[in-house]
């Protein structure tokens, strides 16, 4: 049988070379696209009662012309008029703009209009109208799609070229999903549900055929994660470490805190994969300071003690170089070496480093992008630590994984991520979490503030710093912007200087060299410095204990989680701690950001707020997060049918007549086109 992929689009009648060519910008080139670019919304043209219709809502009614049509005209524009008997009722109708209808609204005539409802004037703000001798667009009564269309390609050309490839191929449509799902939910057949989405009989076939796509799209996307999973758990062609116990509880004993019960569950669940045959790819999430570090430390020590090397990828330098002392201060006691590769090394300390890793005289190197150069290479790389993932690509991750022979993979984020995107974007990681904070951490008191309140947080900076705390105060930009009406670091920072002239300001942002700011975060760590503004370069893993205060200006200005990331910086000491949000939000999305932030500390449920603001295509803030787009579901709306896809494909494919029997072909043959068996697809 002929297959929808294999009819070019100019083959639909009434498409013809141009509009085809058109097409390609919307990513259609065949048939099977076109009758899959589904509509984003309905237009509803059903009549309805307006005893029924709420004020400012779209409304169809019908009626007959009571009155003549009064024409009005100015500056080029017009305004026509006259009262319609909807009902029982006399209503006002308007049309702006379309004198040429003033002939044809006789008194006595049926109109049926489409248009905005304004209860107190009893007025329609008609946009379209049809009358009884079927002159003008047909819509009443039917539900109308709405699709994202530009240039050439109106909504009238969508509909109809659509409407036309159903009518010509529609026979040819495919079904997907197994006989057992579609019993199971009752799901309308998939030529049906084409159909029906397009041009549904009412709401309700409409939102059936969407709930047959979305699950579809969902179950087929799990499907690869779910096959990748047990195929990947197929091969045991990972390491085995075979590291000693009691060295490892000894090392653990020597930590200088005691480890929380979250922390001890996830170091468990890692050294149980540690000691497969499989190649370990867990995802370790936990909220801002809840200790995942320590947790790699753990896991790095179990490696170097089975012979291998670790490597550990940060998005910053100055993460690189924090991790770096703090794994030194844990791992020389036992004879461990660390070292750093970063951009910022003089040729000369750059071949050093690359020596000693490739002769294994290094057993851990801390490194930004650094690590994934084509001339680093290591004796026997082991185990894979990645964090803050979303700042690095698909392709980076891979790249560093490659450099050994199957090392396990540890991907860390301080973004806590919605259990609906830990299962899309990480579907095929084992996700571990920790929950709980360290013993003695003190919730951080958050305070959003406007602008004309700046007097009495700069008296609150005061105050700390009077006590012997140290402050962070983030700016959203380095320097003014012509574009932008935001803060800016050097601003600020000249005019803290003033403010505070006996106190020892700081300044940090991206443009500074590497030297530069190690200098100047050295010297906030050692108290030196008072009070240091900064970019979001602070954003990320920095550890200064004795800091206790964060401002930032212009709050509105950053997402919910980023908001939480810098927050996390202060309340790392034993002090309590406070963050203060300075922003006059004109939208209500930022409002509702800053109510969030005043309200809960808690990463995860921030983050399913920031899910909902945002939506999930700006979650991670990048496109290479790996998270996927898909036409008709919507992460944050449909996670319920994602957990069922993903217990139905991890199910499918744990049966082994998935892998042979002829009923499941079809989907043997769509993994194969997703080049699901070439072993290195998802990261």
């Amino acid at each position: 049988m002929m297959k929808l992929t294999s009819i070019l689009v100019s083959q639909v009648s009434g498409i013809g070379a141009q509009k085809a060519k058109d097409l390609e910008a919307f990513g259609i080139l065949n048939v099977l696209d076109l009758v899959e670019y589904f509509p984003f919304r309905y237009e509803d043209y059903r009549l309805r009662e307006l005893a029924d219709v709420k004020d400012g809502e779209k409304v169809t009614v019908s009626g007959k012309v009571f009155s003549v049509a009064v024409l009005q005209r100015f500056g080029g524009k017009s305004r026509l008029s006259c009262k319609v008997m909807v009902d029982s009722m006399l209503v006002t109708a308007v049309w702006f703009n379309q004198p040429f209808l003033k002939d044809r609204l006789i008194p006595g005539t049926e109109v049926t209009m489409t248009g905005k409802w304004d209860m107190k004037r009893l007025q329609v703000t008609v946009s379209e109208s049809e009358f009884a001798d079927k002159r003008g667009p047909a819509h009443s009564g039917t539900v109308q799609p709405v699709y994202s269309v530009g240039g050439s390609i109106t909504q009238k050309w969508m509909r109809k070229s659509i409407a036309q490839a159903l009518k010509q191929f529609g026979e040819l449509i495919e079904e997907i999903l197994p006989a057992e799902i579609m019993d199971k939910y009752g799901f309308m057949p998939r030529k049906q549900a084409i159909r029906a989405i397009h041009t549904p009989a009412d709401v309700e076939e409409g939102q059936r055929a969407r709930r047959r796509i979305v699950y579809e799209e969902l179950f087929l996307f799990q499907l690869k994660l779910q096959a990748f999973r047990t195929l990947n758990r197929g091969r045991a062609d990972g390491l085995v470490h075979g590291y000693d116990n009691e060295e490892l509880r000894a090392f653990i004993k020597s930590l200088p805190f005691e480890l929380t019960d979250s922390q001890k569950q996830v170091i468990a669940e890692i050294i149980r994969d540690l000691r497969q045959p499989y190649c370990m790819n867990r995802l370790l999430q936990g909220d801002v300071g809840a200790g995942k570090t320590v947790v790699a430390a753990v896991a790095l020590f179990a490696a170097v003690k089975s012979g291998y090397q670790g490597a550990l990828m940060v998005p910053t330098e100055i993460l690189a170089e924090q991790h770096t002392r703090s794994l030194q201060r844990l791992f020389e006691p036992f004879g461990m070496q660390v070292g750093i590769l970063t951009g910022s090394l003089t040729e000369k300390r750059r071949r050093e480093v690359l020596a000693a890793l490739q002769m294994g005289l290094l057993d851990i190197v801390v490194g930004t992008h650094a690590l994934i150069q084509e001339d680093v290479f290591f004796r026997q790389l082991g185990l894979v630590v990645t964090d803050e993932q979303h700042r690095f690509g698909v392709n980076q991750r891979s790249i560093l994984r490659r450099k050994g022979m199957n090392p396990d993979v540890l991907t860390m984020t301080a973004t806590p991520i919605p259990r609906t995107l830990a299962i899309s974007a990480f579907g095929d990681m084992d996700v571990s979490t920790l929950r709980e904070l360290p013993k003695g951490r003190k919730p951080i008191e958050t305070f959003w503030v406007k602008h004309d309140k700046l007097e009495r947080v700069l008296a609150f900076i005061r105050k700390e710093v009077s006590q012997g705390r140290q402050a962070y105060v983030i700016c959203p930009l380095i320097e003014e912007s012509d574009k932008l009406e935001y803060q800016n670091a050097l601003d600020v920072h000249a005019q803290l200087q003033f403010e505070f002239p006996d106190l020892r300001v700081g300044l940090l942002h991206g443009r500074m060299t590497a030297g530069e700011k190690d200098e100047t975060m050295n010297a906030f760590s050692s108290g030196e410095t008072h009070v240091l503004v900064s970019t979001t370069v602070i954003e990320v893993g920095v550890d200064v204990p004795n800091a206790t205060l964060m401002v930032i200006y212009d709050a509105e200005r950053f997402g919910l989680s980023q908001l939480h990331q810098l927050r996390g910086r202060v309340g790392r000491g034993a002090h309590q701690s406070y963050c203060i949000l300075i922003a006059d939000p004109k939208s209500e999305t930022g409002k509702e950001r800053m109510k969030v932030m005043t309200d809960t500390n808690d990463g995860f449920e921030i983050a399913r707020r920031d899910l909902e603001l945002r939506g999930p295509g700006d979650f991670f803030g990048t496109k290479q997060s790996g998270l996927p787009e898909f036409r008709v579901a919507d992460l944050s709306t449909d996670f319920e049918v994602l957990e069922q896809a993903r217990d139905d494909t991890a199910e499918l494919v744990a049966q082994s007549d998935f892998w042979t029997a002829a009923k499941y072909v079809s989907l043997r043959h769509y993994l194969q086109r997703e080049q699901i068996f070439q072993g290195d697809l998802l990261d």
